[in-house]
């Protein structure tokens, strides 16, 4: 039985052995039944069209080549700051000894666009805000890296200048952003989420968006929208158009995450320019003043209201006493319709217009004033440093309730008004007016933006002294007339003054 084992075994080995040797043969390509012959296998067809269309072609080989040309002026902007800490002053803690740890820096990240050979390069404010003396460096195309100073700031075109000890660097063209139009092809190159050197596409989507990315009451809001993807990152990196010209500064994005969801905006170059030449020659931002508080677009109640044909123009909503406007003799009521030719329909365009020129220009106002339209031409003087760093106060409406006693119902407005008292005409320094004591909130007025605690002084331009005067001037408008409000809303310390226009019935 011994002997029959040992047998079988040898005979299961030898047969183990050749079969090995079959397969290693066959994985040196040496033919079997596994069907490998040896020869080179080609993989993959034809292209399925042999000549693209030649519109797209020339798109892609625009895109290339506007990515070549303009990627080595896109820098990285790499800010360290410091965040600064203090022990709360807390009475119980006063008698107890405490060492708070010291803060740590932190490190941020964005894009800049080279302007100059010699180093000046155009970034975003929110980029470099808070960065720590010699914590801005600059890494360009080519990897080469530089400490860089920062020449100087605007928060109200969220806009900065830095500058690197370097020559013969690749510079950006700076094209013209009136010429933009909605629908045409750009490009986004930046460096988001870390990524150096990367390009988006896409189109402008829409122009002049009022998005508020400063708490500054001067911050100028007039960005070009765009759904080429940015990220954190592209911040002061370029949009340019499809001749590769820098269109815009890439600033904000419009998201719930934090990141790209369809929607980025850009600083108009044309704004960026006039505030980058400023910063590099006078250290300071020379801004021009018109000196007018303007309204929200005009709709069709506004329009009814002030006798427009059609809802159009911005209307002004007070004018400030010494400014420019005052001078050329802009008055509150008056509708701007265009500057110097180029129609307006909303505040940030006018405030866009106006910020691409300096002071001592001379603008040409189309008016609309009674019935009539009428130019005015306006010089501009330069926005005190002081009104520039001022910041609007928080609202405050006052707590004060009404008392019932003397409140007369005005159902046509929705609302119910009082005579003012001593202390309030004070207050506001006014002689005249009407107390707004309630606003029923399904009534006209309350979609109106009339307050509680509103004065209102004036109805279609006509002094109110008492309710009395209020009915009177409405007493034969019926349901879809539109009337124009002269209030005063108390903000902060002070009242500004405002038009609104409310609808009769509605």
């Amino acid at each position: 039985m011994r002997k029959r084992t040992l047998v079988g075994a040898a005979l299961l080995v030898a047969i183990g052995v050749v079969f090995g040797a079959l397969l290693v043969m066959s994985f040196n390509g040496v033919g079997t039944s596994f069907g490998f012959s040896g020869e080179k296998v080609k993989l993959g067809g034809s292209a399925p069209i042999s000549r693209g269309d030649i519109n797209l072609m020339a798109t892609q080989e625009a895109f290339i080549e506007v990515s070549k040309a303009v990627t080595p002026t896109v820098v990285s902007v790499m800010v360290t700051s410091t965040p600064k800490t203090r022990m709360p002053d807390i009475p119980f803690f006063h008698d107890f000894q405490f060492k708070l740890p010291e803060p740590q820096p932190e490190k941020g990240m964005g894009s800049g666009v080279i302007v100059t050979s010699d180093g000046y390069i155009l970034t975003n404010n929110h980029v470099v805000d808070g960065a720590d003396k010699n914590g801005i460096k600059v890494k360009l195309f080519d990897k080469r890296e530089f400490s860089a100073k920062l020449v100087g700031t605007d928060p109200t075109t969220d806009v900065a200048v830095i500058k690197i000890d370097a020559k013969n660097l690749p510079v950006a063209a700076l094209g013209n952003s009136d010429s933009v139009e909605v629908g045409q092809w750009v490009l986004a190159i930046g460096n988001p989420l870390g990524l150096t050197s990367t390009v988006t596409a896409g189109i402008v989507s829409a122009q002049g968006r009022d998005i508020d990315v400063s708490a500054d009451k001067w911050g100028i809001r007039n960005f070009i929208q765009t759904d080429a993807a940015i990220n954190p990152g592209n911040s002061g990196g370029a949009l340019v158009n499809i001749r590769g010209e820098v269109i815009g500064i890439n600033s904000a994005i419009a998201t719930r995450t934090g990141y790209y969801q369809g929607y980025g905006f850009a600083i108009p170059i044309d704004l960026v320019k006039k505030t980058a030449e400023d910063l590099i020659s006078f250290g300071r931002i020379r801004r021009p003043m018109l000196g007018v508080q303007l309204s929200p677009a005009i709709d069709e109640t506004s329009a009814r209201a002030l006798g427009l044909p059609k809802p159009e123009g911005v209307l002004v909503q007070d004018v400030i006493a010494g400014s420019p406007a005052e001078s050329a003799g802009i008055k509150a009521g008056d509708v701007i319709l265009a500057v110097n030719g180029k129609d307006v329909n909303a505040a940030n365009e006018i405030q866009m217009l106006i910020a691409e020129h300096k002071p001592g220009d001379v603008v040409t106002l189309k008016i609309f004033r009674d019935g009539k339209t009428i130019s005015k031409n306006v010089t501009l003087t330069e926005l005190s440093q002081e009104n520039l760093a001022s910041t609007n106060q928080g609202s405050d409406q006052g707590n004060k309730q009404p008392d019932e006693n003397g409140q007369t119902n005005v159902a046509k407005l929705g609302i119910t008004v009082q005579q003012l008292d001593q202390d309030t005409k004070k207050q506001a320094n006014i002689d005249s007016g009407v107390l707004v004591a309630s606003v029923s909130p399904n009534g006209p007025a309350a979609d109106r933006t009339l307050l509680q605690n509103d004065i209102i002084t004036e109805i279609d331009h006509q002094k109110v002294r008492s309710p009395k005067d209020l009915l009177e001037a409405l007493k034969d408008k019926k349901q879809g007339d539109a009337v124009m409000l002269r209030v005063l809303t108390k903000q902060g310390g002070s009242y500004i003054s405002r038009f609104v226009a409310v609808g009769i019935g509605e």
